[in-house]
Parts: structure tokens; sequence; C-alpha cells
């Protein structure tokens, strides 16, 4: 028999791909259990005034039909807010009141390292909780849904802006989300055969960058019967330059959870390059045997900044994310009706739902260095003179593990 009579459904930070998935996996795990499954709406901020809630949305056979697993974003909807940074002393027992007036034993909350942190405040609270990891950025230590479906944007966007670039020999610079880990532009950049990819694990060496971009850019162009070319760099928002400093607005302010909202990167990246072609007597060269020169009009190649934003979190869920979602959606009410709480899932494999504690399921996982020399001598830039790539071979046995 399980311990669980009544649960509430959290979804909680940044909106992405594979959420949907989370609240119908675990609403119909709920009703194979015989569990009532309820969505509590607007994230924490929901949580917070649960108390001064009439009624909440029911996840039955028939309003779960209306989940749909491959909309992004989620029917839960959404807040950035911290609990512990309420100013209200009386927080966790106006929460606890809230439970109690919908009879509501525990949370299934899906959410990024920002939401797990409050699960685990919560949990030392008396609230019982499971995390189910989502984040497009894909820093948790392990998998988070949303990342594959962002991953899938990028890589289309990059590939689709070519065709402009290419239309007006531009260089173009695509910004993408991840804030301070480069899992997402890495993926995304590869994946989209990008020239360049800039991510914050790696301090941007603007002379490498400029000369491979120029030996692309302007060799394109030459070999082209047409003259058209373009160079694509994609660029994390957390990217950091020679200094170690973000380039990022200082003018972004924080968020409720004491993040820098990063913006700007791209546009500073952008004007760095024009500079150093302005000041580079080879690009006029270039733009004169190109036959592209206009003096005073076009005198080096236009560099453009494009910014997807919120186009990466939106619209279709890849397929990878749909089923990860409904499995940590279903595991994570299984968790919670057999008394494990406080913990991260981590995945179902064949069949065993494994687990982590949350406190240590959101430490931050960054992009791992030592890939990026098998990359680079596929001459892709990532900001810094190439490493030599030396293969370790390894002869795997026995099960393979899920790809992260």
């Amino acid at each position: 028999m399980g311990k669980m009579k009544n649960i509430g459904i959290i979804t909680s930070g940044g909106d992405c791909g594979g959420l949907n998935a989370v609240v119908r996996g675990a609403a119909k795990a709920a009703l194979s259990r015989g569990i009532g499954a309820y969505i509590i709406p607007s994230g924490y901020a929901g949580l917070y005034n649960l108390v001064d809630f009439d009624r909440l949305v029911l996840l039955d056979e028939e309003r779960t039909d209306h989940v749909n697993s491959s909309f992004a974003g989620s029917e839960a909807g959404h807040s950035r807010v911290k609990i512990s940074k309420i100013r209200d002393p009386e927080k966790y027992n106006r929460i606890l009141s809230g439970l109690r007036r919908f009879n509501i034993d525990g949370l299934l909350i899906s959410g990024g390292d920002d939401t797990g942190s409050v699960v685990v405040d919560l949990c030392q609270n008396g609230i019982a909780c499971v995390h189910a990891p989502k984040t497009m950025d894909l820093d948790l230590q392990t998998y988070s849904v949303g990342g594959d479906s962002a991953i899938n944007k990028i890589a289309r966007i990059v590939e689709d802006i070519k065709t402009t670039g290419k239309t007006h020999n531009r260089i173009i610079i695509v910004e993408v989300f991840g804030r301070y880990a480069g899992h997402t532009a890495f993926r995304g950049g590869v994946a989209a055969d990008a020239d360049c990819i800039l991510i914050p694990e790696i301090n941007v060496d603007f002379d490498v960058v400029y000369e491979h971009m120029k030996h692309y850019y302007m060799r394109r162009i030459m070999n082209s019967d047409v003259r058209a070319g373009t160079y694509v760099m994609v660029v994390a928002e957390g990217v950091r330059g020679e200094n170690g400093k973000f380039f990022s607005d200082d003018d972004g302010g924080k968020d409720s959870f004491g993040h820098v909202k990063l913006t700007g990167a791209a546009r500073s990246i952008r004007g760095r390059l024009e500079e150093m072609m302005k000041a580079d007597p080879e690009i006029r060269q270039f733009m004169q045997a190109s036959g592209m020169f206009v003096p005073g009009v076009f005198e080096i190649p236009e560099v453009r900044e494009v910014i997807p934003g919120h186009m990466v979190r939106s619209g279709a869920t890849a397929a990878y994310d749909v089923n990860f979602g409904k499995e940590i959606g279903a595991a994570g009410v299984i968790l919670l009706d057999e008394g494990i709480v406080g913990v991260t899932v981590v995945e179902v494999n064949n069949g065993k739902i494994r687990y982590m504690p949350t406190s240590e399921a959101i430490v931050q996982r960054f992009v791992n260095i030592d890939e990026i020399a098998f990359y680079e001598q596929m001459d892709i830039c990532f900001g810094r003179k190439p490493q030599p790539y030396i293969p370790v071979f390894e002869a795997q046995k026995g099960e393979v593990e899920r790809f992260m």
C-alpha cells in the first residue's frame, strides 16, 4: 500500500520542451496507483498562495487527455520564485496550510538547479518532494528534460540562418541560452556545422577567432563562382573574454535567485570583430578583390548578431524528451508513493528507477574541456589555440549508459 492519497505537480523556472510529458507521465502513474494528482499553477508562487485558492485542477482521465506531451512549455505554468527569499516569517507554515487545505501529501516538482535548491529547502522544512530534472541548459549532474529539444532547435536555426548569411556575404553570430555552461551552444553548434563555437568554459582569444574567421570567410567567397559565402558562430550567452569577465551588459539586472541576466554577448563580440577588420589592411584588399568594396559604404564584411531567445524553448518537443519526461514524471510519483523523498530522478533504465539526492544533482556541471580537442581536430574553432587530440581507447563492457 502506498503512502500518498493526493500529490501536487509543480513546474518551475524556465519553460522548455518535455515539461508536459512530465505532467502527463506523473498524472498517468498517479491514476494507476489510485492517487489524486493536482496541478499547482504558477510554480512556487502558486505554492506560496495555495492557501488562498478556491480550487485546483485534478488530472483525472478526462483532463489528462488534454495534456499534449509534444507541446513545449507547461500546462502547470511557471514563475521564478525562491521560497527562502519571500519576506514572510510564516511562509513555510503558510505553504503547509495550503497543502492541508487540499489534502496534498507530497509534491512532484520539475525544474533545474534553482528549482532543485528549493526542493531541498522544502524537504528540510517538512514538505515531501521529489525533483524531476528539467533544464535546457543541461548543467545538472543528470540529463534534464528539455535539453535535446533545445539543441535540435538551435541546430535548425543555425542551419537556416546560413541562407541569409550566404546571400548577403555576412558573418553571423548566433547567441543562445545556457547561462554559465556551454552545453547547448556546443552541441547545437556541432550539429549545425558551425564554424566557431564560443562557450563560457573557455575564455575567448580573439586573435585565434579572427584568424579562423578570416581564413574561412575569405576562402569561401573567393573560391565561389558567384562570390558568395558566410561564416557562422554560435555563442553561449555566458561566454567570457580574455580577462575572464562576461561580455554581457552590466545593466541586465538579476533574477530572484541572484543570477545576472546575461544579455549582449553577441553584440560585444560583433563590435570587437568589426574593430579588428577595420584595422586589418588585408580585409580592404579582400573587399576590393571580391568586388564588394564601396568607399564609405561597404568597406568591411557585414557582421550580424542573431538572438533566437525563447524560440529555442518553444514549439514542439523532441521525441527523446517526450520519452524521458514521461519516465521521470511517472518515476517521481512512484518514489513519492514509496516514501523516497528529497531526491532527483535520474532515469528509468531496464525498468529500474535510478535516483540521487537532489542536493547532489543540482551541483552545476560544465562542458568537459577534455572533449574539446576531439572537435578541434575537425577544425571547429573554440576561441583558443587548438590543442592536440590524444586518443584514449576503452572497450565497453556491460551496460551502455544513456547519453548525457
